[in-house]
């Protein structure tokens, strides 16, 4: 009877220990931000900048928590930080732009389509738009 209490006081310190060395689970921002320092790594960031021009963008990229991360081509990229909506930008989400000109801008909205539904699970309002560029290279 003593040995089954010793073991199971044993079991219970060693569960104890072992959930106690487990790191804490990070936030989808957090996560996020670990994935923007991934993407811009070697990038500078310059001064923000109202709108950029639609048709140079070659790709968008989805950063969770968030923003969106537009990447221009040639070692240019461009993230934007939304005035509100950046809890639902998520991995599974499909960002659909509509533009009124040539230009995408602070203030317009993104509308987030979810990718197994293909229903609108929320929207986004931009902000400014921070460059970012290879160091010694303008815009």
């Amino acid at each position: 009877m003593v040995k089954a209490w010793m073991l199971a006081a044993a079991a219970l310190t060693m569960a104890a220990t072992g959930a106690a060395a487990k790191p804490a689970k990070q936030s989808m921002a957090e996560r996020g931000e670990a994935e923007l320092a991934k993407a811009v790594k070697g990038l500078v960031p310059g001064k923000p900048e109202r709108c950029i021009s639609y048709s140079n963008i070659r790709a968008t990229q989805v950063i969770p928590g968030v923003g969106l991360l537009y990447d221009m081509g040639g070692g240019r990229k461009y993230l934007n930080r939304p005035k509100s909506g950046a809890n639902w930008l998520r991995w599974d989400v499909i960002p659909v732009t509509t533009i009124f000109g040539g230009q995408l801008c602070g203030i317009d909205t993104v509308k987030l389509i979810d990718r197994g539904t293909r229903m609108q699970s929320g929207f986004v309002i931009l902000e400014d738009f921070v460059p970012y560029t290879k160091p010694g290279k303008g815009r």
